[in-house]
C-alpha cells in the first residue's frame, strides 16, 4: 500500500514537449583563426576545417533528425567567423534586423547577412543602426529579451531592439571576457526556464536573474569552461557540448533529454552550438 506521506512526497517530472524549430547555419567552408578578437582565438594554432566541416554538417543533421529546419547561408571568402550565423541578427516574425559587429574583422558579415534575409523576401529588414550581434546577446524567452552588454552588443542596441520589435529588453551586464556573448553563458531552454553561470554577471544582473527565473538551474564552473551553455533547446531535446557533463545530469533531472554533439573544432574560435545557429521566431 502506498503511504499518504509519499503521495505528498513524490512528484512525476513535468512532461516536456519538443517544439519544431527554423533555424539559419552557415557551412564553414572558409572557417579559420586568423586573428583574436576573444580568449579562445590563437591564430597561432592549427585549425582543421576537414574536421570542422564535418562536425558542422553533423550538427545540422542532428537537427534535422529531430524535427528542425534549416535553411543554409552561404558562407563568404575572408570572413573566417561567419559559421557563427547567431550572431548575423535578430528574426521575429516578418521583422529581421541584422547585425552590426564591434571588430572590424567581422564588420562584413553583417552586410552578407542583411543581403541573404533580403533576398528572402516577404519580410522586413533593417540593419541595425547601434552596436549588435544579434542572438549573440539577445536571447527570446516568454515574449520578451534577455539582452548581454559589457564586451559586444551596447547599451543602446538594447533601446533599438526594444523600440524595433515592440518587445521589452531586460539589460545584464557580463564581465568575465570568456564570455563575451549572452549566448555563451545563458541558454533559454523553454518559454519560462533558462540554465546560465551565475559568477558571468555583474551583481546587479545576477539578482535580476534570480528574481525573474527562481527556478533556473545554474552550471558548474566545468560547464562554462567548455561552453556548455552556447546550446540549443526546442523545449524537450537540449543539443549541447558532450563535455558538458554536470549541465547534462541537471537537465536530465528536470525533464529535458540532452542530445550531445561535438562541434570542439569550432571552439578555437571561441563557438559552440549555439553561436552556429539563428533562430527564426
Amino acid at each position: 500500500m502506498t503511504s499518504v506521506a509519499t503521495l505528498q512526497t513524490t512528484e512525476p517530472a513535468p512532461a516536456r514537449r519538443p517544439v519544431p524549430r527554423r533555424f539559419v547555419m552557415c557551412r564553414p567552408d572558409h572557417f579559420d583563426v586568423r586573428y583574436s578578437i576573444n580568449p579562445w582565438m590563437n591564430p597561432e594554432a592549427p585549425v582543421n576545417r576537414a574536421l570542422a566541416l564535418a562536425q558542422w554538417d553533423a550538427l545540422r543533421e542532428t537537427f534535422e533528425r529531430h524535427g528542425h529546419r534549416v535553411d543554409v547561408v552561404p558562407g563568404e571568402p575572408g570572413l573566417p567567423d561567419m559559421v557563427f550565423a547567431a550572431n548575423s541578427g535578430l528574426a521575429i516574425g516578418e521583422r529581421i534586423m541584422s547585425a552590426r559587429f564591434t571588430h572590424p574583422e567581422r564588420a562584413a558579415e553583417g552586410p552578407a547577412f542583411h543581403r541573404w534575409f533580403t533576398g528572402r523576401g516577404g519580410v522586413e529588414v533593417v540593419a541595425a543602426a547601434e552596436l549588435n550581434e544579434g542572438e549573440g546577446d539577445f536571447a527570446l524567452i516568454g515574449g520578451r529579451f534577455l539582452a548581454g552588454t559589457g564586451f559586444r552588443s551596447s547599451a543602446a542596441a538594447h533601446r533599438e531592439v526594444e523600440l524595433h520589435f515592440e518587445m521589452p529588453v531586460i539589460s545584464l551586464e557580463l564581465v568575465d571576457p570568456r564570455f563575451y556573448h549572452l549566448d555563451t553563458v545563458l541558454m533559454v531552454l523553454d518559454d519560462a526556464t533558462i540554465a546560465y553561470y551565475p559568477p558571468a554577471f555583474d551583481e546587479t544582473s545576477r539578482t535580476l536573474l534570480t528574481g525573474l527565473f527562481p527556478d533556473a538551474i545554474e552550471a558548474t564552473d566545468a560547464d562554462a569552461a567548455v561552453l556548455g551553455l552556447n546550446g540549443v533547446s526546442d523545449g524537450y531535446h537540449v543539443f549541447l557540448s558532450p563535455q558538458a557533463t554536470d549541465l547534462a545530469a541537471a537537465l536530465r533531472a528536470r525533464g529535458y533529454l540532452p542530445v550531445p554533439v561535438d562541434v570542439s573544432e569550432l571552439l578555437k574560435a571561441g563557438g559552440g552550438i549555439k553561436c552556429c545557429t539563428l533562430e527564426l521566431h
